[in-house]
């Protein structure tokens, strides 16, 4: 795919994101990776409205190299490249029912969200919650690290997910996956409910790893 295909699919994927409502203003962020570096939406930037050519192109050390100035979140990508090789695209958001999920106390922080569905265990599997950080802390980036070699989706607390995928298409669908989950779990707050057992889980993660 060429870069102005890639910079066409991130736009579309962004405004659908938008439109339906998974993420609003200015905030969540898409990358990526290319032969020389990345493409990444740029810094105070609207999903529903981005120009393809005003992307930020960042070489392989990160130093922007044309577009707008990237996302100041762009340390939390780089985190997910950096440990995980086979990424190509990496999508943070600031989805609502995510970011109530990462707010309630008690949740386990290895693993945020029980096994609710299939395509849950198939798409994002375990998510563990990292501590919370001020916007833009770099100490972030490090929390993240830390979880990314085994986790493609972590969950930042009170703030929202960060998902790798192996294409631009895997991000996007695992974060829907994920936000879905989230809504689906809240709804459940307090209801009897039945979720998978240990040994349906391991039997999708042995059909479908991650």
């Amino acid at each position: 795919m060429t870069e102005n295909m890639l910079r066409e699919r991130i736009c579309e994927h962004g405004r659908s994101l938008f439109d339906r409502g998974l993420t609003f203003g200015s905030s969540g962020n898409i990358s990526v990776r290319t032969e020389s570096g990345w493409l990444m939406t740029p810094t105070n930037s609207c999903l529903g409205r981005l120009d393809p050519a005003c992307l930020s192109k960042l070489d392989q050390h990160g130093a922007l190299i044309d577009g707008d100035e990237p996302t100041k979140e762009s340390f939390l990508h780089r985190a997910m490249y950096e440990e995980r090789p086979g990424t190509t695209a990496v999508v943070h958001l600031h989805s609502t029912h995510s970011v109530a999920v990462s707010c309630l106390a008690g949740v386990d922080p290895e693993d945020v969200l029980p096994p609710i569905t299939a395509y849950y265990v198939m798409r994002v599997g375990r998510l563990p919650l990292v501590p919370y950080f001020a916007p833009g802390d770099p100490d972030l980036a490090a929390a993240v690290r830390g979880l990314a070699s085994k986790h493609h989706a972590v969950l930042l607390a009170n703030h929202g997910p960060v998902v790798a995928g192996t294409n631009l298409e895997a991000a996007v669908y695992a974060t829907e996956e994920l936000e879905e989950t989230a809504k689906v779990f809240l709804l459940l707050q307090g209801a009897a409910t039945r979720f998978l057992s240990p040994g349906q889980v391991a039997g999708l993660e042995a059909k479908f790893p991650s």
